[in-house]
């Protein structure tokens, strides 16, 4: 069986990283078998004893440059699935700077890092993955999660490096986060296999979508006592809140969706290496878009199951994408549905039929998807669905990042809190967009192809 490593960086990648472990946990509780996403103990076999997980440490390794979250983390629930030598922090801060995580603690702590990498890698005896959370906005995220990518790339190049990218909003609070996000952008172009983009602003928008439908009554039921909607003090999170744990909760579940084929048995698994071979077709067009349903399974909202046909519809809908993106009116270039519980073949196959006029898929791959199913669905349901898209509805997300690059790189603003950073220079920058320029450029090319009709190609004919 194959195993992946996961890389948490910054605050927003432990924080996403430890709902992650612990959802994990939940399903191992559930299921009573060990996934392949944790190592045991050396010398004592993991065991579930009253309820409680035993002897089980998680196959990860945690980087932030401040030492707030990851304290936490060691002080709360999870403390004793984290192996504390693969834990790396510093005091200080990046100081939501891409150069001062790139340059500076990149090269500070590389040695640190990839010892760690090696010691975790050898607990595995067939390592296919690196999973590296982190967010775009900010420094440690951006700078030190994209320095990262390189030195995997040239210490494991046959590992696959598949990154989950969290993108800030138009209100984010870091006033540098276009700088950081294009300069990390290019790092992400270069070193990466897959990329999984996130905005912030649609995690907000479907838990706010959550609560409505919940205070208002229309679902008929009631949250769950500790829900990740809640609060800690019972009350639903107030809208000018932004619920971040819920938030955190929805980018968890995806993590737990993608490594489900890993984790557990199925009529029709897929690898994660199957993800990069069949959707990927050219280098550079790596970003997938991501959709997850039913929703409610994301906020522990006790719901009847919905009908099977409505969740693969909705997986199609610009509600349940995790990017600001509308995947029905833009072009395809292939499509992966994995399915976890009570889901037959068949059913898959009769839904992409009855989905397939609806959506326009490129004249060379009309028939671009990718299946997998998982026989364990998430606790507490029946069945859920997480759908990856390479689309090209995943340029106005970058085209937007640019302008609001450009905004502040046209006047110089902040550029003197970069270049001051030893090794950084302004070509870092115009480099950065060039990059960017170049993949819009790309997307662009595949939208003009978009109504082009497609053309019955003559089959070849074998004489007999």
């Amino acid at each position: 069986m194959t195993q992946s490593v996961v890389v948490q960086v910054g605050q927003c990648g432990n924080q996403i990283g430890c709902c992650f472990w612990d959802l994990a946990l939940r399903e191992h509780a559930a299921v009573n078998q060990v996934p392949s996403c944790r190592r045991q103990v050396v010398g004592d076999g993991g065991s579930i004893s009253k309820g409680k997980i035993c002897s089980l440490k998680a196959r990860a390794v945690l980087i932030d440059m401040e030492e707030g979250v990851v304290n936490e983390i060691l002080q709360g629930p999870l403390r004793d699935v984290f192996d504390t030598n693969q834990l790396i922090t510093d005091i200080s801060g990046s100081g939501n700077n891409w150069a001062v995580g790139h340059k500076v603690f990149g090269s500070l702590y590389r040695d640190q890092i990839l010892e760690k990498l090696r010691k975790t890698a050898e607990h595995c005896d067939c390592l296919q993955c690196f999973f590296i959370i982190h967010s775009m906005g900010g420094g440690t995220g951006s700078g030190l999660g994209t320095f990262l990518l390189k030195m995997l790339e040239d210490e494991f190049p046959e590992v696959y490096r598949f990154v989950t990218s969290i993108y800030p909003s138009d209100e984010d609070d870091v006033i540098t986060s276009p700088y950081n996000s294009i300069l990390a952008m290019k790092e992400l172009n270069e070193h990466a296999d897959c990329v999984l983009p996130i905005d912030n602003q649609s995690l907000f928008d479907i838990i706010s979508k959550i609560d409505l439908m919940v205070n208002s009554g229309k679902l008929g039921t009631t949250v769950k006592p500790k829900s990740l909607v809640t609060s800690s003090s019972g009350a639903l999170k107030k809208c000018y809140k932004k619920p971040f744990d819920a938030m955190n909760n929805i980018v968890a579940n995806l993590l737990l969706s993608l490594t489900s084929s890993a984790r557990f048995e199925g009529s029709l698994n897929m690898d994660l290496n199957e993800i990069s071979m069949n959707l990927v077709p050219f280098p550079q067009l790596h970003y997938l878009v991501s959709s997850l349903t039913p929703l409610y399974t994301l906020a522990d909202v006790n719901v009847p199951p919905r009908r099977l046909d409505q969740m693969f519809s909705d997986a199609f809908s610009k509600d349940h994408q995790l990017l600001r993106a509308d995947p029905k009116h833009s072009l395809y270039l292939a499509c992966a549905l994995m399915v976890r519980g009570s889901v037959q073949i068949s059913d898959l196959r009769r839904n992409i039929e009855r989905l397939k006029p609806s959506l326009q898929f490129v004249s060379w791959n009309q028939e671009g998807w990718k299946t997998s199913l998982c026989s364990i669905p998430p606790v507490g349901h029946s069945h859920s669905l997480l759908a990856l898209a390479n689309n090209t509805c995943v340029k106005p997300t970058f085209v937007e990042l640019k302008e609001r690059f450009m905004r502040l790189y046209k006047k110089k603003a902040h550029l003197h809190h970069y270049l001051q950073v030893e090794g950084m220079e302004e070509s870092c920058f115009t480099e950065a967009v060039s990059s960017l320029s170049a993949l819009i450029q790309e997307y662009n090319q595949l939208d003009a192809t978009k109504n082009m009709p497609v053309q019955d190609l003559p089959r070849l004919s074998i004489a007999v």
